[in-house]
């Protein structure tokens, strides 16, 4: 036994973070690093990562570091853990020096139980002597992706990391990620010298989020997003990705027009306005961050309801990632997205553009094939997905959009080789727009002056609409039977897949091209895992969290998570011992705040007698 044990593990889940029981791996990781080797951990978002380091530090003598890549991220968990009544505190730039003075002089008496520090901070001389006087007995590196030139969030601050193993030999690491595929899980190892850590693999399964993915219609993007807004997250958080900044702020002032809290955030606006954008996100009820890949990483808001995307993201890596920022606290949440063609140019072209190696930009074109092949499926979205990842799921999971409404399917042999066609016979040099206007036998300038109209393949699409070829186009990138000019101006060419197609050699079939169908609800004003009668305790509830929460200044979900108030509107509790068993309560947040919600909890029980 670890003679710097002072309290078991258990003991601490339960009285500390109000948990009955570990979930999955977090026992044997947590006992792994207490017997003082180290470990990587993979953990999808919500899967309880935080805890495999936080209760080993609270069970051993002494302060866990905690290597955190973002000030915002430290703050909030700093904030949460001391509603739980957990010594903590962070070191960065926002303090001024009589504030940081302070969190040296507890940290050098003993006081502090974690300590959060950002990763160029942290390898600093005064920080590395300051560390040395302590006593430290654990050191956790939380987005530990970043540290990948491999992964999708790389951060060059992060390379560094790997030095922590010679200033402190004997004190164990624990690595922490939601993604990182085969490759980036070996660079994490090397990078950190974790060369004898234990490594853990949890399910990349998040059963709570329902995927919806599929192809924007002209000009449909928008009003699709505002649709699924109003009909099925009224007033509820959530994020919605688009590619460019400019993008970003004219759907974030649409969405305003139309009646929403959307705010922009992208990192071309002043750091001021991202840092009230952020806080209005996690202090305030209903709020939408439109943004760019810029937001997100580390984000611990739990009860955010939707992440959307308006483009194709690069990767797998990165769509899981981000969305995985939804339903955090467990209850169910919804990945929706809108891509198009012009999405897969865009980001090949982004791609060519880049000062990369030749060896990491075939990485990526390999990563957003597999993007590619996620949308274009028609199979089980989450089958997909887990497959990427190396997990195989063995029967549809009956919460994805192929699973609720399977996809037609169409023999598109003769159009596919007519569009093939007409980018053999136009000089494979031109863009899809145009391909299509020979295809539908439009008459302009330009297509008379190249003699065009008078190709064989002039006006044989006439039959399909704009919205099919360009379709039937998509679908034959993302299968490999036409490349994209990245360096121009995005120009189609045959490749070699395409010869057996165009002799007659093989068929073809594709995803009908059908406007997507509609999933929604009546709208309203509360989530669907509340029911009519439930509401007004509900709300009753919630106002109660956001009032102690003002009176603190911290975001309402450190008072206590969604999940826990829906444990206290089906359990109604009439005393703190039983308010003690609500999931989420542990013995200083029962006496910190039992006595309000069993004050707003009565008058319903009376009601029921």
């Amino acid at each position: 036994m670890n003679p710097n044990v002072i309290s078991s593990p258990l003991h601490i889940l339960n009285t500390v973070f109000g948990y009955p029981a570990f979930r999955g791996p977090q026992a044997e990781v947590i006992d792994t690093v207490m017997s003082g080797r180290d470990a990587l951990v993979l953990m999808p978002t919500g899967g309880g990562k935080s805890l495999c380091y936080q209760v080993p530090a609270l069970a051993l003598s002494g302060t866990a570091i905690v290597v955190s890549p973002l000030i915002a991220l430290m703050q909030d968990q700093v904030a949460a853990l001391r509603q739980a009544g957990v010594a903590a505190a962070f070191l960065n730039s926002t303090q001024t020096g009589e504030e940081a003075q302070l969190v040296r002089k507890q940290l050098r008496a003993g006081t502090l139980d974690l300590l959060y520090v950002a990763p160029e901070r942290l390898l600093n001389a005064d920080t590395l002597s300051l560390l040395r006087d302590a006593s430290i007995n654990l050191i956790a590196i939380d987005e530990a992706h970043c540290v990948s030139q491999w992964g999708h969030d790389f951060r060059p601050e992060y390379i560094r990391l790997g030095e922590l193993g010679q200033y402190f030999p004997d004190i164990p690491r624990i690595a922490l990620t939601a993604t990182a595929d085969g490759t980036t899980q070996q660079e994490i190892l090397y990078r950190l010298g974790l060369n004898n850590a234990r490594v853990f693999i949890s399910s990349f399964d998040r059963p709570n989020i329902r995927y919806h993915i599929a192809q924007n219609h002209a000009g449909s993007a928008r009003d699709a997003l505002l649709r699924f807004i109003r009909d099925n997250h009224a007033n509820e958080a959530g994020i919605v990705y688009c590619l460019s900044r400019k993008r970003v702020e004219e759907i974030a002032a649409w969405l305003s027009d139309q009646g929403l809290t959307a705010l922009a955030y992208h990192a071309g606006l002043p750091a001021t306005q991202r840092e009230q954008t952020l806080r209005r996100f996690l202090d305030e009820d209903g709020v939408i961050v439109v943004a760019t890949i810029a937001f997100g990483m580390g984000i611990d808001k739990p009860d955010v309801r939707f992440v959307a995307h308006l483009n194709l993201p690069k990767s797998i890596e990165a769509y899981y990632q981000e969305t995985g920022r939804a339903g955090r606290d467990g209850l169910p949440a919804e990945a929706w997205m809108r891509y198009g063609l012009q999405d897969v140019i865009t980001l090949r072209q982004m791609m060519s553009e880049s000062n990369a190696d030749e060896a990491i930009k075939r990485i990526e074109q390999h990563k957003l094939d597999a993007m590619l092949g996620l949308s274009e499926s028609t199979a089980c979205r989450r089958q997909t997905l887990l497959g990427y990842f190396g997990e195989q799921s063995t029967e549809p999971c009956g919460n994805c959009d192929n699973c609720l409404t399977p996809p037609q399917m169409w023999d598109a042999t003769l159009p596919a080789r007519q569009a093939l066609s007409t980018v053999h016979r136009t000089g494979q040099r031109f863009g899809v727009n145009y391909l299509i206007d020979v295809l539908r036998g439009k008459t302009d300038e330009r297509i008379t002056q190249l003699g065009h109209d008078k190709l064989s393949v002039f006006g044989v699409g006439h039959a399909h609409t704009i919205d099919i070829w360009r379709g039937i186009f998509r679908q034959l990138i993302a299968q490999g039977y036409l490349s994209v000019d990245t360096e121009g101006f995005g120009g189609l060419a045959l490749c070699e897949r395409c010869r057996p197609l165009l002799r007659g050699e093989e068929s073809l079939w594709l995803r009908q091209i059908t406007k997507p169908v509609k999933i929604s609800r009546k709208t309203r004003d509360r989530p669907d895992f509340v029911s009519d009668e439930e509401s007004e305790l509900w709300e009753a509830l919630r106002a109660c969290r956001k009032r102690l929460a003002t009176e603190r200044g911290v975001p309402p979900y450190t008072i206590f998570h969604d999940a826990s108030l829906l444990d206290m509107l089906h359990a109604r509790p009439t005393t703190l011992d039983a308010f003690t068993d609500i999931s989420g309560v542990g013995a200083h947040k029962r006496d910190t705040y039992g006595a309000a919600f069993l004050s707003v909890i009565a008058p319903f029980v009376r009601r029921t007698r």
